[in-house]
């Protein structure tokens, strides 16, 4: 996992003074091209590491520092646990390892190296189609998270209705790829998907943040809130076990799988809002999907087929003229 190589690396060039990029693919069991890659992720990231180049070069951490992480300045501490703090969702170990470089820092670095490594919440579990394309205004809110300043949003809603914010963000959730930043309000607590924000700035007045608040807890409700209303109407069917992985990434959390049928079948349940939704995603499977609950569903899928079959009657050529 790239941030535990990220945090190997760079204690390995506290240790050691200066590597090669040889030598921290030997240590960390990669290929030299990747520990390149860490290298330069580091340095990216305002991390002060350099290259020497020719005989006796290698990377090296400006000032030498070699036992402590007290030679990194408070930028570049946060913006090292900006890069590492998504990832710490990932495993415990990572968590520790990351408990331990802010206890490394400066005394006067942790607050706002620790308030970065917690900006970003990672969800893996998908909602729909995942996206690949970081929204580009994900650094810029980051930073406002950091530096507790309120922003002033441009938004679009679900209706594509555009309003304008003043919001106080609290962080931000990657949920497989696609991207919310959870903000106060004058409403109350808000979620706004980033890639809906069309324009942003951040401000010079203080954002308010609850002193309690837990990120992964609000999260938590707002999923909660969201696969309730996903929930509505379920129905039961029986599909061909090898449409099992598209049905999960269509219905996500509301395809629950049953029991076999035969070698070919299984039976499942999906949910969603509506009916008509449901239908909407089973439709292009024909007979591969067979309903066997739900009434609502099954007039859905009817309707839809007689729509098809009216839209997609063969034109009858016209006979010649004269």
């Amino acid at each position: 996992m790239r941030a535990d190589r990220l945090i190997a690396a760079l204690l390995l060039l506290q240790v050691r003074g200066r590597v090669t990029a040889a030598e921290l693919a030997e240590e960390l069991e990669v290929s030299v091209a990747t520990a390149r890659r860490d290298l330069d992720a580091l340095s990216a990231a305002g991390v002060p590491v350099y290259s020497q180049p020719g005989r006796g070069g290698g990377w090296s951490l400006i000032g030498g520092a070699r036992t402590d992480l007290s030679g990194l300045t408070a930028p570049e501490a946060r913006a090292l646990f900006l890069l590492l703090g998504p990832a710490t969702a990932t495993t415990p170990e990572l968590r520790t390892a990351v408990r331990k470089l802010l206890r490394a820092l400066p005394e006067g670095f942790r607050d706002e190296a620790g308030a970065a490594a917690d900006t970003v919440l990672v969800d893996p579990t998908r909602w729909g189609t995942p996206r690949s394309v970081r929204p580009v205004l994900v650094t810029m809110l980051q930073a406002a998270v950091v530096d507790r300043r309120k922003v002033r949003l441009t938004y679009a809603g679900r209706g594509r209705e555009r309003t304008d914010r003043l919001v106080d963000p609290w962080g931000l959730v990657d949920k497989n790829g696609v991207w919310y930043l959870m903000a106060g309000t004058d409403r109350g607590r808000r979620t706004f998907r980033v890639d809906r924000i069309l324009d942003a700035v951040t401000t010079e007045v203080p954002a308010e943040r609850p002193h309690d608040l837990a990120l992964s807890a609000i999260w938590d409700q707002v999923v909660d809130e969201v696969e309730r209303r996903r929930s509505l109407v379920s129905t039961a069917a029986i599909v061909d076990v090898e449409l099992l992985p598209a049905l999960r990434g269509q219905f996500g959390l509301h395809c629950a799988v049953g029991d076999r049928v035969d070698d070919r079948r299984v039976r499942v349940r999906l949910a969603a809002p509506t009916a008509e939704m449901i239908a909407i995603e089973l439709a292009g499977w024909g007979a591969r999907v067979q309903v066997t609950e739900s009434a609502a569903v099954r007039a859905e899928l009817a309707r839809i087929g007689a729509e098809l079959t009216e839209t997609c009657r063969p034109v009858r050529p016209r006979p010649p003229s004269g």
